[in-house]
């Protein structure tokens, strides 16, 4: 795929001045997850993205309409690998940009919906890694710090915020994700970075452009990327299971890196929240915990790592409430025998009533110690 992309950019014309002919590579480690391609004219700004994600690959197409620089009219249509219209879903949707309002028209096979939104100067929350066209936003962004958008779906106006993290790098809040994003002095996009978000790829812009139904039809689907796993233990018949996703590494830094940042929540784990199930009660630090469902989180800094109990349950993994903590205990941190590449939980029995909970990941592994009641 890596081979693919280059050379299908060295073979591609150079970009003329009178436009702006470029791709984004988006990667999640070594491994490429999308490929954006798009042009810029003065009146026009189109472009079309293939990604492998799951069972499936899918390519999403938009075209915008410029007047002054401002978007007055867009259409967005998904497709399947082949380029034909993805099944029970619509075949476009139709946004036309007004001062005061944007009107959306979704048209299906048989019918069009039709729904007027009253959000002056707003834009269009367009599906990941679809995210060449943030050079509109960035061009709007001075003195401001987010503008409303309309979803391809729903009735509610979301927002897309912008905010100055130094130079020419915005952290783009609300929309899909919550990225950075480095454009060039003339508003160009150069990368996104998904550092602070649960989706960690990186986009890289190059010159020119490539064919992208030739990569969609090259391109396999990722299959699930964090399978779901559970750890076990057995203490006087009485089980305890922790069920959590296990990431892979991907060739990126993990402990205080761009997997587990320093100071940072993290799931302890992948997708929905990592779930703690115990039958008898467990001592863990100083936190007794009856017989129940809990949630585990990490937080990993300079002076420690901690493993937090929290008694939310049920939540995708980004649902982190911290006025429901139980509490933390701090974790013994250790070099692992090898390397580690998807992310373990392990329940380690060590007699009748102790036991310890270790996460191995990467060169090292966070391990911390229980008793059983």
């Amino acid at each position: 795929m890596k081979s693919l992309i280059i050379t299908a950019a060295a073979l591609a014309c150079a970009a003329r001045l009178s436009a702006q002919d470029a791709t984004i590579v988006y990667r999640l480690g070594h491994d490429t997850v999308a490929v954006e391609q798009f042009t810029r004219f003065a009146g026009k700004f189109a472009g079309e993205t293939v990604v492998r994600s799951g069972p499936t690959v899918t390519r999403t197409q938009y075209d915008i309409t410029l007047v002054g620089g401002k978007p007055t009219a867009m259409v967005i249509r998904r497709r399947q690998a082949d380029g034909s219209p993805i099944p029970n879903n619509p075949l476009e949707y139709r946004f036309a940009f007004r001062p005061d309002s944007v009107r959306r028209d979704v048209v299906w096979k048989d019918s069009t919906q039709t729904q007027s939104f009253a959000a002056a100067n707003a834009f269009v929350v367009l599906p990941v890694y679809s995210y060449a066209p943030f050079e509109l936003i960035y061009a709007r962004a001075a003195g401001r710090d987010s503008i409303p958008a309309v979803n391809l779906g729903g009735s509610a106006i979301s927002a897309i915020g912008l905010q100055k993290v130094g130079g020419d790098t915005l952290r783009m809040r609300g929309g899909t994700y919550q990225m950075l994003i480095r454009f060039d002095r003339d508003g160009r996009l150069q990368w996104t970075d998904g550092v602070i978000t649960t989706n960690k790829a990186i986009g890289t812009r190059i010159t020119g452009s490539v064919d992208i139904a030739k990569l969609a039809s090259s391109m396999r689907p990722t299959g699930v990327l964090s399978p779901r796993a559970s750890a076990y233990a057995g203490f006087n018949r009485g089980p305890i299971f922790i069920s959590y996703g296990r990431p892979a590494v991907r060739e990126r830094s993990v402990w205080g890196g761009v997997l587990i940042p320093f100071d940072s929540i993290w799931r302890t784990g992948a997708n929905e929240a990592t779930h703690l199930a115990t039958s008898k009660t467990m001592v863990l630090g100083d936190m007794t915990l009856a017989p129940g469902l809990y949630t585990l989180w990490t937080q990993h800094t300079r002076a420690g790592t901690y493993l937090i109990v929290n008694k939310q349950v049920g939540q995708w993994g980004t649902e982190y409430t911290p006025a429901q903590d139980i509490g933390r205990v701090k974790m013994e941190m250790a070099k692992t025998p090898e390397h580690v590449e998807d992310f373990t939980i392990t329940i380690r029995a060590a007699g009748a009533n102790r036991g310890f909970i270790d996460l191995a990941w990467g060169d090292s592994v966070a391990t911390a110690a229980f008793t059983i009641r």
